[in-house]
């Protein structure tokens, strides 16, 4: 089952972070800390940062973030603004 959920994070990281928000206490576990409810924070994580939201809950959740914890997070937020830039340079190739 973990093989199978990270196969889902890697092809559709926002629908691995909805289920993993809706099945287990994970996301609210990684958001508790911070000011007001998990959700406030997660939402706009879902929306925009998929793939960063899903890294950082999964590291938090588990414990203590170390610096390899916040590197993975770092790079999953690298990748994300790429998803975003790529997608703004291809704006003119689109057929229609």
């Amino acid at each position: 089952m973990p093989c199978l959920f990270a196969l889902l994070g890697a092809i559709a990281p926002r629908l691995a972070l909805f289920f993993l928000w809706i099945f287990t206490p994970i996301v609210n576990l990684a958001f508790r800390p911070w000011p007001g409810p998990a959700w406030i924070w997660a939402l706009p994580g879902l929306i925009f940062f998929p793939l960063t939201t899903l890294l950082y809950s999964l590291m938090a959740a588990t414990g203590d973030m170390t610096i390899w914890s916040w590197l993975i997070v770092f790079l999953a937020m690298i990748m994300d603004l790429g998803t975003y830039g790529n997608t703004y340079n291809q704006r003119d190739t689109l057929r229609g």
